[in-house]
């Protein structure tokens, strides 16, 4: 079994980072109570050199060298076959300006599109797959702003691997060391309390989410 994590933010011991690894603590200690081996990976889309889809269309080209994968040749081009291979892809951002990073979107184009066909079924097979996303936004500001940007991307996620991803959307999280040192107009001590008393609830979504994902995997292959 092979489960892959993806970090899509540059800072690598801030939110996401911990809500990813709450995930592989969760599928790895589910794993030992399985007596069940598998590889567990961590990739930074930060540490990474690549681009976004440039609609070159080599992946559609019926009976082309390409078709439903990816030509461009870049630090994307060994690990897009390990994930299109792996039994569960966990995906995790913080929303910047309305929307995943940047680093995670041109991601998710390489990793989806070529799996896409036009009018017709997913080119991969079904996938286990599950979306983070933290944000220093309120849930209401986000159920009123955001809800489209989740949408979008977990049709895709579920479109392309057959499966609904699990979702969870971690909200209000403190985001400075020391906010004296940058401009905002937030409330300091409620994102310190949010962080104290909700971040570690969020935590332990992410850990069960990475125990039933190996409870997932485990069923569809007996």
């Amino acid at each position: 079994m092979k489960f892959y994590l993806i970090n899509g933010s540059n800072r690598r011991k801030f939110n996401t980072a911990k809500l990813i690894d709450a995930v592989a603590e969760g599928i790895t200690d589910e794993l030992d109570n399985q007596n069940k081996t598998a590889k567990v990976e961590i990739i930074d889309l930060y540490t990474l050199e690549y681009k976004g889809c440039k609609s070159c269309l080599h992946c559609k080209k019926i009976e082309g060298k390409y078709y439903g994968t990816c030509p461009i040749k870049d630090d994307l081009n060994e690990l897009l076959p390990k994930f299109w291979g792996a039994d569960a892809l966990i995906l995790g951002s913080p929303i910047y300006f309305r929307n995943v990073t940047g680093q995670m979107r041109c991601f998710l184009e390489r990793l989806l599109f070529p799996k896409y066909v036009y009018g017709g079924e997913s080119l991969s097979k079904p996938k286990h797959t599950a979306m983070i996303y933290d944000m220093n936004v309120s849930e209401e500001i986000s159920n009123e702003k955001y809800n489209h940007i989740y949408d979008n991307i977990e049709d895709f996620l579920e479109y392309t691997f057959k499966i609904k991803p699990y979702s969870l959307k971690v909200y209000d999280t403190y985001q400075f060391k020391d906010y004296s040192l940058y401009q905002h107009n937030f409330d300091e001590e409620a994102k310190r309390k949010q962080m104290e008393e909700q971040f570690p609830k969020d935590l332990e979504e992410a850990y069960n989410i990475g125990v039933q994902l190996v409870k997932d995997v485990i069923d569809a292959k007996n």
